[in-house]
Formats: C-alpha cells, structure tokens, sequence
C-alpha cells in the first residue's frame, strides 16, 4: 500500500472511493511480490502494478467493479496444468489478487497507517480476503507493537490474529494467515492477508565523494532510507548529496557505533565504505564487520588497497571469519568506470548477496529466476 499512498490520500480525505487491487499470494515465477498494489481512483487513474503488464487491464476491471459495487473480490490469475485462464500471466506463475473499495467507511484507519509509515513505525494491516460468511470479508485490523484497532469479526478471532500478525511485524513479513472460520488454529475457512509496512532499509555510506552521491541515488532508487556520513563537515553538506535521507558529519565508527546502540541498525542494513582511507575506513570496518546483524558490508579500493585494508585490520585483531564478511573491492564485475555505473555495480552486488544470486548473465544458468530472500 504505501506504494499508492500519495494518491490514494486526497481521494479517501475528500470522502471518495478507490479501488484497491493486492497481491496477496504468489505461486511460482510471479513477476511482483505479495504487497504489490494497484489502485483506480474515481476518475479511472491508475497508480502502482500487480503484475508489471501481464493481467493489468483485468486487475483494473476487477479494481473499477468493486469500486461501484462496494464489494470485495478475491480473484486468481495464471496458467492451469490444461487449460489458460481467461487472462493469464505470461511467466507461468500464478498470482492471488484482493481487490476492495478503499474509502473512509471502509478503512477508517488508513491515516493513521499512512502517519506511522511516514514516520517509520512499524504498523501491519490484516484484511480478511476470504469467509464463509461474505460480510466478514473486508473487514481488517491495524497493528502496532502495542496497539490494534478494528476487528476482523470476533474477539477469539481478533486474539489470534494480532498475535500472530504481530510475530510477521516483528519479522517485516507479509503473508496469508488461515484459520476456522472464528479463529480457530490449525483449521480452515478465513484467511487473512497481513501486509507488514516495516521501516525501509537503511545503507549507510560512508565517505562523502563524487561515487557516494551516485550510489545515494542508486539506494534511494531500491527503496533504502540513505545516510551520507564523513568526519569532515566542509565535504558531509546535503547540498553535495541532494537524494540523501539524510548527511551526517562525525567520524564513521563513532557514529556506526551509535547507531547499533541505539538500536537504529538491523538486519537489513547495508554499509558501503567508500573513503579508501585508512584513517576512516579501518575503524568503521571494525565496527562493521563485528556487527552480525548487517545485510552487506563493502569497501571501495584496488586490490592493493584492499590487500593493505586486510593487514591493517587482521592487526586490529578481526578474526579470518569477520574478514570474510566484507565485499571488498566493492562491486559486481561490470566493468564500470563512471561514479554512476560504479554505483550500478554496488547495487547490484547488494541485491545478489541479500537474495542469493550468483551474479551470472540468466541466459547462462538454468532453474528459476527469482530467489526466496535468504537476508
């Protein structure tokens, strides 16, 4: 949903009604995720993609139908084992699509959601897509931490799913609940989808340089929250990194160090240290490399340079195992040279280590495309 916010807003505050399409399971090569959301507005726009143009125009059929009907629709797209759907996915997975009317008596609580996602605080949103009895279908929870507000039809039911959608927010999973139609564990006939909107991901770059601003970008691009960080003030400006969250001037371990014990790293975040220095770089990478809850650490260097790094940093006393954490020379072989194609490079290096892909052309492999997360 956040995907769609900025449009959907101003239509549910003028107390009109959108339809909203979600993906909410996927089998197979399905070309987007559970979560992907599109959404028509009053007047027939369209915003967001569920399955990047494979079904779209039926999605936006289905969208537009629930809207002037007011009623709920849980529909499947794809290719059976004999036959095509009437509109399938070209890929050959299949795809799970709730639609619904989204309006200020349908989702009350959608500011609130929208509040705590612009403030990144963890908030999930568990809607049931399917029932035995139609009139609970539509009618959902909004979860924090420590609150819930609505009800997904009765009080057992309402427990197990705050428990449970809880344990996906803790994770930032998002998922299809089932349950007996009145809550019942390890029983069939409601099931409700739980889209956890979990703070984005943050990368911290460390080294404010001509290639920090161009990966800047490239983070911001993925959907990481970015951070810019150099102990020297004259260089660590947001002038310099315009698409950076945010520029931060303090030496890079002091502040790394910081953020772990603030509990502001997790294990999504990625740092790349860009300074090839050793004044900064062998401290930070201290620090890094002995936090086992980071997603990916590179460093930018020739090889001379990283050979150098590793010396100086086995003498600082980080064991073999902690060394073979860091990605250094930084980057994917693509032969990149400019800060923007270098930047491409990293990228595509995190997205490989945070997924599992071998970093190989597809056409010289075998077996499926898309990998399960193994961050």
């Amino acid at each position: 949903m956040r995907e769609v916010l900025p449009e959907l807003l101003p239509i549910w505050r003028a107390g009109e009604t959108a339809g909203v399409a979600t993906v909410v399971r996927t089998t197979r090569s399905a070309p987007r995720p559970p979560g992907a959301v599109m959404m028509v507005a009053p007047d027939g726009t369209v915003t967001g993609s569920v399955s990047g143009g494979c079904v779209e125009a039926a999605v936006y059929e289905l969208a537009t139908d629930v809207m002037r009907t007011g009623r709920p629709e849980l529909q499947r797209y794809g290719i059976s084992g004999d036959d095509a759907f009437a509109v399938g996915l070209t890929c050959g997975g299949e795809i799970e699509v709730f639609a619904e009317p989204v309006s200020r008596r349908t989702f009350p609580q959608l500011q609130a959601v929208a509040d705590d996602i612009a403030a990144h605080r963890p908030t999930a949103v568990a809607t049931v897509i399917a029932h035995p009895d139609p009139a609970r279908v539509g009618r959902r929870l909004v979860l924090t931490a420590d609150s819930a507000d609505g009800s997904v039809g009765s009080v057992r039911a309402d427990a197990a799913v705050i428990d449970d959608a809880r344990g996906l927010l803790a994770a930032g999973r998002t998922a299809v609940l089932t349950y007996g139609a009145d809550g019942q564990r390890q029983d069939a006939g409601m099931e409700v989808f739980v889209a956890s909107h979990a703070p984005p991901p943050r990368m911290l770059i460390f080294g404010a340089i001509d290639f920090a601003a161009a990966l800047a970008r490239q983070g911001v691009f993925l959907g990481y929250r970015v951070t810019v960080c150099d102990a020297r003030p004259v260089f660590a400006t947001a002038a310099r990194f315009p698409d950076a969250d945010e520029v931060i001037a303090d030496w890079p371990d002091r502040y790394l160090r910081a953020q772990a014990e603030q509990g502001e790293i997790d294990s999504r975040t990625v740092v790349c240290v860009l300074t090839h220095d050793p004044k900064f770089d062998v401290p930070v990478l201290q620090v890094a490399l002995r936090l086992p809850q980071l997603a990916y650490v590179g460093a930018m260097g020739s090889r001379r340079t990283h050979a150098d790094r590793l010396n100086r940093l086995r003498e600082a006393g980080l064991t073999e195992a902690e060394l073979r954490r860091l990605a250094s020379p930084i980057g994917l072989d693509l032969g990149a040279r400019t800060p923007e194609e270098t930047a491409v490079s990293i990228a595509a290096e995190i997205i490989a280590r945070c997924w599992g892909g071998g970093g190989r052309p597809l056409t010289e492999i075998d077996g499926r495309i898309h990998h399960d997360a193994i961050r």
